[in-house]
């Protein structure tokens, strides 16, 4: 087979060589920055579960490259990467555009005893390893380590087959096999991967930051859904026992006690049948009695809930064939576009295989989508489903799926399919965002849902497994939060989204006792303040791919003391927890303790007095800007006409803050608004820019209410808003300014002004 250079649109241009014992190589630069190589035997490489059902990208533009023949090589450049294959074994180099090595393969592809095909790579000295997903809770940085990547119950919910490196390389293996990884344990020279099949398939992603390989990865698997902006309010599970009444009871009680709450959700036991895994489910006619007039009435529990500002959910079971579904909607595609539509398997022709000793389920029906049997809960109200791990997260070994996959293909597979099938099922039915969430993942997990480490409890082990999926592109992590200790309750907040799973009344908030139900409480008013905060990050994970939650090498790549950092992470840019711990690593710089608004003395490893009212340490570093609003029950309970924004002195900063209707698809059409926020040192005092907003969208209030808080500042000489003088004191609304000396801050009120305006504040210390 000649090598090839085909520059046809949608085809980027590929090194093609047949090597030694019938093995071809096939090298493209899909894009600048990423190249896909694939080796294989015979005359096409073998199709990938992850681009057919769109988990990976297939449909790139090609870019503009090079094509060089030298002497026994042959190599593609774009502007980023250089790509050269060996001609003789197949070999692969691939370099930035300054002609530093990035990779190298060290032997030609082989295969093992089980039989596996594995590539090897040269191991640089300096070369550290992040990614992997939910494979291991207890340390971030894997060099050294070997391990296989499977979903396995409790023990790796979402393992992916995807890492990056301090030196600016990303490898996603693009395969749902179990996929072995030895990162330097068998040797300090060399690291591979291994999959069991004759052929191999990756990309090869170049940053060089890690948060820019992320950004390629994200762009490749898909970017992270922007949340329903009540998402990232409270969550709270019901009992598993619970009824009508208790649920009623529970949404009553989070508004008399004045704790802020969204979401609201029942356990199995809503089930007639516990577990009931087919499509027949119906509520448990003792518990949830309510005859099918009072839902078309709206005279209903949910109906209730929803007046009281709560969206609720239901759990899932589910261990149908959705190979079925998925590919019926591939016929649908290629008959759209006049594709070839032979290359789908077709789950009515595949019966005939099931005798081969091998089983379906017995309650999928072929032809009727697993969400079909929903749309009625959620016409009834239901906002959400929680997709328990179940029989998704177990070994089907005796299953032929209707797309013909074994298991050992479809296993890490199925969380996938199952995730985007909810999703785009949710969004079809109701025009509004989905929000659900699993416990299974594989790679590209983070395009349609969100996660929670499952059976994990809520304590070092859920914090080690999302600091790993954070490093693999997937931020939208949580646990059972643990609510009886104060140090649990500091963690489960002050995640991306914070879930409270009752299942029994001991962990009900209001039955915590006189201390730990006090910081439960203050804990939920401030994850309520920082809404404006936390949207916006959750739009900028949408935008970019970096996740909310991000560990720290996302953050500090440069510095290696937070490469192995297990207890501390950021959420967002300016916010850093400190989790089961009392001692935290400050990157260089200046930091603030966030629950006092003191700077403190030092960076470096630091032990931050934490009151009994807090739970851990929580630090803001210099340049940050924290937008915050009111406390409310729930969100949309007022208009966002309020914003209070945090600035800490030092260093300068930005942050964009994003809002829009919070719950359709409107913003995909740009009806959005943000609004970029900006500071910095002068030289007599701090400047404080609240650029005017760009955009609207439905119901955007065209004023609001805004302070401004500058922290970490001498007692200002004076303050002028937009040049001019700002009173020292608080006058009937007029602008005024205030200063704390116990938190060296100053607080600005500017007034109700019209949000397309921007407003310039000068500080004079």
């Amino acid at each position: 087979m000649d090598e090839t250079d085909d520059r046809t649109p949608g085809g980027p241009a590929a090194i093609v060589r047949q090597i030694a014992d019938g093995w071809t190589v096939c090298v493209d630069i899909v894009e600048p920055g990423i190249v896909r190589v694939r080796k294989f035997r015979g005359e096409e490489p073998p199709a990938s579960p992850l681009v057919r059902y769109g988990f990976v990208r297939d449909d790139w533009q090609a870019p503009r490259l090079g094509f060089e023949e030298g002497e026994g090589t042959h190599s593609l450049t774009s502007e980023l990467l250089r790509a050269s294959v060996d001609t003789s074994c197949g070999a692969l180099r691939v370099g930035d555009a300054h002609g530093n090595v990035l990779l190298r393969e060290v032997e030609s592809p082989r295969v093992g005893d089980a039989p596996c095909t594995a590539v090897r790579f040269e191991l640089a000295p300096t070369r550290r390893f992040f990614g992997l997903g939910d494979q291991t809770r207890e340390r971030i940085e894997h060099r050294g380590t070997k391990g296989d990547l499977w979903i396995r119950n409790v023990q790796s919910y979402a393992p992916i087959p995807f890492v990056m490196t301090n030196d600016g390389v990303g490898l996603l293996i693009n395969s749902t096999r179990r996929v072995a990884y030895d990162l330097g344990a068998s040797s300090d020279q060399w690291f591979e991967f291994a999959v069991p099949a004759g052929s191999l398939d990756y990309y090869i992603l170049y940053g060089p930051s890690l948060g820019a390989i992320l950004g390629r990865y994200t762009e490749l698997t898909g970017r992270p859904p922007l949340p329903p902006k009540w998402a990232l309010g409270l969550w709270f599970i019901c009992r598993t026992q619970a009824d009508a009444r208790e649920l009623m009871d529970d949404c009553c009680t989070f508004r008399r006690e004045g704790i802020p709450c969204d979401a609201i959700g029942l356990e199995p036991g809503w089930m007639a049948t516990n577990y009931d895994f087919t499509v027949d489910k119906t509520w448990h006619p003792e518990r949830f009695p309510i005859p099918h007039y009072a839902w078309a009435g709206r005279h209903n529990f949910f109906a209730a809930a929803q007046r009281m500002g709560f969206k609720p959910g239901l759990w899932l079971c589910c261990d149908y064939d959705l190979s079925a579904e998925e590919d019926r909607r591939l016929h649908q595609a290629a008959a759209a576009t006049g594709e070839d539509q032979a290359a789908f398997a077709d789950g009515h022709e595949q019966d005939e295989h099931l005798g081969a000793a091998r089983r379906m389920d017995p309650w999928t029906r072929p032809g009727e989508a697993w969400f079909d049997h929903l749309r009625k809960f959620v016409d009834q109200g239901v906002h959400w489903f929680k997709q328990d791990g179940a029989n998704q997260v177990l070994n089907h070994p005796d299953r032929l799926w209707a797309n013909g996959m074994l298991d050992d293909e479809m296993h890490n597979l199925y969380p996938l399919l199952y995730s985007k099938q909810m999703a785009v099922g949710f969004r079809e039915h109701t025009g509004r965002r989905p929000f659900g969430f699993t416990v299974g993942g594989w790679a590209g997990v983070q395009r349609h849902t969100a996660t929670w480490t499952g059976d994990t409890g809520g304590e070092q082990g859920p914090l080690g497994a999302c600091l790993n999926l954070s490093l693999s592109g997937h931020g939208m992590s949580t646990c059972d939060m643990e609510v009886t200790t104060r140090e649990g309750i500091h963690f489960g907040f002050l995640l991306p989204w914070a879930q409270v799973n009752s299942w029994n009344y001991w962990r009900h908030p209001w039955y915590l006792g006189g201390q730990l139900k006090a910081v439960f409480a203050r804990y939920a008013r401030l994850r309520y303040r920082l809404l404006p905060y936390l949207y916006s990050c959750a739009w900028l994970a949408h935008t970019t791919g970096m996740p909310m939650l991000r560990a720290m090498p996302l953050e500090f790549p440069d510095d290696p003391e937070t490469h192995g950092l297990v207890r501390q992470y950021m959420l967002g840019p300016s916010l850093l927890v400190g989790a089961f711990t009392q001692k935290v690593y400050l990157p260089a710089g200046v930091w603030y303790d966030f629950w006092t608004g003191q700077r403190l003395g030092s960076d470096g490893w630091v032990s931050p007095e934490v009151g009994s009212e807090c739970g851990g340490p929580l630090l803001v570093p210099a340049g940050a800007v924290v937008p915050m609003g009111p406390v409310v029950d729930y969100v949309g309970q007022r208009a966002d006409d309020e914003v209070e924004v945090h600035v800490y002195a030092g260093a300068p900063g930005a942050l964009t803050l994003y809002e829009d209707d919070g719950e359709t698809f409107a913003h995909e059409g740009g009806a959005c608004r943000t609004t970029p926020i900006a500071h910095e040192p002068t030289a007599d005092g701090v400047s404080v820019v609240v650029g005017a907003a760009q955009g609207t969208f439905a119901g955007a209030p065209p004023r609001r209410a805004v302070r401004v808080a500058v922290h970490g500042v001498a007692e200002p000489r004076r303050a002028e808003l937009n040049g001019v003088a700002v009173a020292a004191a608080e006058a009937d609304g007029a602008p005024s300014w205030r200063w704390d000396a116990t938190s060296s801050t100053v607080t600005v009120c500017l007034g109700d002004v019209p949000v397309d305006r921007a407003i310039e504040l000068n500080v004079a210390l």
